[in-house]
């Protein structure tokens, strides 16, 4: 296919958590889940014993998979399913073919990578974003964790909290971050940023830090993965996964930007001391610079 229109499709923004959920649910969740995005205008006139009766599960499952998914019950998601069959909130383009010549790559590659800051939002939670800032903000050491590719975002946070005046570091070496998470304690946080929320090293270190009285906030797009068990703070990011680039690719960009919210959300705390230690950091490197 050789052109570069790439055309969009309109899909319910609480599609996305379904999808982005899917690969974690039981059985029994992903045919409730099956359902619901088949038959969408059929689900807003079933109540939940019927939906459980139509997917052969229960109403627990039918329930648990809404709490899944982040909405507190069937009520509440039925209520966001109607608003967002009258006005969906998320575009899906197409992936990209074998034939796509370098225009239209380029379009499908930053249409994605769009698409999964669009996605983000609908997964995000405020409540917990708030929570996360004044953690952060108030937090007396702050130890960055991420492996592999999520090592140049915890880079990226410790560069942006170091402006900030904040005492953090990034690690990435499995050793270092056991024997920093030991040394956490009450006043602390541990941030574990992991896309598929499974690298052991991350996990064990919010863990271990978590037991010592630290606050431990991820990271993560699965919201079952290992690393949201020892999380007290949560923050999701959404992305799709296509044939030649997973969904960390884009979901990269939305890790890095959750980062920045929270960057923007600590500096708007001490407006003044930030500014200062803003323009002090810029004071000191603008002699390495030609």
């Amino acid at each position: 296919m050789n052109t570069s229109r790439v055309d969009a499709v309109k899909v319910p923004g609480c599609f996305v958590r379904i999808e982005g959920a899917y690969a974690t649910l039981r059985a029994a969740e992903q045919r409730v889940a099956d359902f619901i995005l088949k038959h969408p205008d059929e689900l807003i006139y079933l109540t939940v014993t019927e939906l459980a009766e139509r997917t052969n599960t229960s109403e627990s499952t039918v329930v648990r998979l809404c709490q899944k998914i982040g909405y507190k019950g069937y009520q509440e998601f039925k209520i966001v399913l109607a608003r967002d069959l009258v006005e969906p909130t998320a575009d899906i383009y197409a992936e990209v073919e074998s034939g796509d010549d370098l225009k239209t790559i380029k379009n499908k590659v930053f249409q994605a990578n769009a698409q999964a800051l669009r996605d983000t939002i609908e997964v995000l939670d405020d409540a917990d974003l708030e929570r996360a800032v004044a953690a952060l903000a108030s937090a007396r050491r702050v130890d960055i964790y991420g492996v592999g590719g999520s090592d140049p975002l915890a880079i990226d946070a410790y560069h942006k909290f170091l402006k900030l005046g904040m005492v953090a570091v990034a690690l990435s070496d499995g050793d270092m971050m056991a024997m920093s998470s030991a040394l956490l304690g009450k006043g602390d946080v541990a941030l574990g940023i992991s896309h598929t929320g499974a690298s052991r090293d991350v996990t064990d270190a919010l863990d271990r830090a978590k037991a010592n009285g630290a606050t431990t906030i991820c990271i993560t797009h699965r919201s079952t993965s290992p690393i949201t068990k020892v999380s007290d703070i949560r923050l999701y990011t959404a992305a799709k996964q296509t044939a030649f680039r997973s969904s960390a690719s884009s979901s990269r960009i939305a890790q890095l930007t959750i980062i920045d919210t929270l960057y923007v959300g600590i500096a708007l705390r001490a407006h003044d001391r930030s500014l200062e230690t803003i323009g002090k950091t810029r004071e000191a490197t603008e002699a390495k610079r030609y």
